[in-house]
């Protein structure tokens, strides 16, 4: 069995017609029929324009949003049975690196609180110098310093915030991080320290992901394989470089030439 497995899996959102005098609902397949499966350690890339339903697809195997049909196995437990009290607990097991550091840390917490926060989580005992040599622990892990815990999110660099948001991601020990477009709203130069980060992390974790992006150059760099998703449907998936070297669906074929890049060297 594989790490991940997702079978058939539907999530549709229901959506009242724009004329505020009918009553009639329109179907939205945001993800459509999705089956696809990640092994451990491996990282999935799952790429698509906006709009292609991936991020709904992120949210649905993170029991954000609750799948209209089909299932999501996690290590051999199928999580759409599971009852939410008990998805809150099993939420441990993974976790969602985002795609705005800023907005998705608490401003008003200092990075020793919000990583000790989560820690406990998985620790609820962990307290005094076992839980702060872990806090800093963690904040290496990620390449900051650990004297730096005391300060607050607006003390840091978008770069520097989004190593946090990774370190709280990493802090309850999960078996499977979802990375949702982590980069996107970083510079370049801080783009490939984050990237760099990540497969780092990989290596000495053995961390199993899925990372999510528009960017098909940021996705070749980083995942073991890839899945194209367009219009809640995957349209081709494939290991990495074979995907680029030879791509089969069209619509896999425009995103490739839309990269300058890689076009010319195609």
């Amino acid at each position: 069995m594989s790490y991940l497995e997702i079978d058939s899996l539907h999530t549709h959102f229901t959506k009242r017609s724009a004329n505020p005098f009918s009553s009639k609902t329109e179907t939205i397949r945001a993800v459509d029929g999705v089956s696809l499966t990640v092994q451990k350690g491996e990282i999935l890339g799952l790429v698509g324009e906006s709009g292609c339903g991936k991020s709904t697809l992120s949210r649905t195997v993170m029991q954000l949003v609750r799948p209209t049909s089909g299932s999501i196995t996690l290590d051999g437990c199928n999580l759409t049975d599971l009852p939410v009290s008990q998805i809150r607990r099993r939420r441990l097991d993974f976790q969602m690196i985002f795609q705005d550091p800023y907005a998705s840390l608490n401003p008003r917490m200092t990075v020793f609180a919000t990583l000790a926060e989560a820690i406990k989580q998985r620790h609820p005992k962990s307290r005094g110098s076992a839980l702060s040599q872990r806090v800093a622990e963690l904040m290496e892990t990620v390449g900051l310093d650990p004297r730096l815990q005391r300060k607050y999110p607006h003390e840091f660099s978008g770069g520097q915030r989004q190593r946090i948001a990774i370190a709280r991601a990493l802090a309850p020990e999960p078996k499977l991080v979802i990375a949702d477009e982590p980069v996107s709203a970083l510079d370049v130069s801080i783009q490939s320290q984050i990237l760099n980060l990540l497969k780092k992390l990989r290596a000495d974790l053995d961390l199993t992901m899925i990372f999510i992006s528009h960017d098909l150059g940021v996705v070749r760099y980083l995942a073991d394989r890839i899945v194209v998703m367009y219009e809640g449907k995957i349209v081709e998936e494939g290991e990495a470089e074979a995907l680029f070297r030879n791509p089969q669906n069209d619509y896999t074929k425009k995103l490739l030439a839309a990269i300058p890049s890689l076009a010319e060297s195609h």
